[in-house]
Parts: C-alpha cells; sequence; structure tokens
C-alpha cells in the first residue's frame, strides 16, 4: 500500500520512535552512572535469565552496547537509513525491557496487565519494518537506487 496516509503514518512513526531511542541514548551515553547490570538486577520473572547479564565483567560491555544502540537506532531512524535492521534491533531491546521488569503478568506494575508501552512500542517497530518506512524521506531511498546496493543482495535487503 502506498497511499499518502501509509507514508505519512510510516514518516511519523518512524520519527517518533527514533525520539524515543535518541532520548534513552541522551539519559545513558553521556552519564557514568548508567549501569545495564543496576537495570537487570531487580529483574523477577526472568530473573535466572538475566541474573548472569549482571557480571560486574560484563556491565560495562553491555552498557556500552546499549547506551550507543539506543543512539544507533534512533540516529538509523530519524535519517531513515538501514531502517530494517534499526526497527529489529529495536523491537529485541524493547522485548528484553519488557520481560526484564514483568511480575507475570503485571509488566513494571498492576496498572500494565501484560501490555505496556514496550510492547505498543515493539508493534511500532514491526510496522516500520513491513513499511520499508525509511523509503519514505529517508537515506533508504536515496541508498536502493544506487548501483552498489542494487547490484549486492545483502545491502539490497537491509535497505528493503
Amino acid at each position: 500500500m502506498t497511499s499518502t496516509a501509509y507514508r505519512s503514518f510510516a514518516l511519523v512513526f518512524r520519527l517518533l520512535m527514533a525520539w524515543t531511542f535518541l532520548y534513552a541514548a541522551s539519559h545513558q551515553v553521556w552519564n557514568s552512572q548508567f549501569s545495564v547490570a543496576k537495570f537487570l538486577g531487580s529483574t523477577k520473572t526472568f530473573h535466572d535469565l538475566y541474573a548472569p547479564l549482571t557480571a560486574p565483567a560484563l556491565d560495562p560491555f553491555l552498557t556500552f552496547l546499549v547506551s550507543y544502540g539506543h543512539l544507533a537506532i534512533g540516529l538509523s531512524l530519524l535519517v531513515g537509513l538501514f531502517v530494517r535492521v534499526s526497527s529489529l534491533a529495536g523491537l529485541l531491546l524493547l522485548l528484553m525491557y519488557w520481560t526484564a521488569h514483568m511480575e507475570w503478568p503485571y509488566i513494571e506494575n498492576h496498572n500494565n496487565l501484560i501490555v505496556d508501552y514496550h510492547i505498543v512500542y515493539s508493534t511500532v517497530c514491526v510496522f516500520l519494518f513491513v513499511a520499508d518506512a525509511g523509503h519514505v524521506l529517508g537515506l533508504d531511498q536515496v541508498a536502493a537506487n544506487m548501483a552498489l546496493v542494487r547490484n549486492n543482495r545483502l545491502l539490497k535487503a537491509l535497505v528493503g
């Protein structure tokens, strides 16, 4: 579907998710107190899954990956380049956050029964992937027209 409304939603959702990830990065990249281990240390439902990730030796590495991952995802969505990659990475991060603070069937608190904003954002990320949102006023459209991308199956898949 290529209607104006569909393309408009693809652009607006892409920019809204870009803001979401960039805002998260702004609190992590330049904050020396941010720690993935602190965040994952209070898990309940999936504690056995996340507890090994709180090891002091892993914390700097994972904190770097999460912080700069948010920044990379946000920038990718903002300029519309490699949106397929960033939307999948965003989806995986959001699902991790959803499960990390779950006390089944509640998410974070008793106001969120199974579904919270992480699931809504995850659904938006799936839409961005399916809608080829990087082709709507984004650099994926520019890249898709380049000979290098047209002749390379991997690059072609990355930009849609």
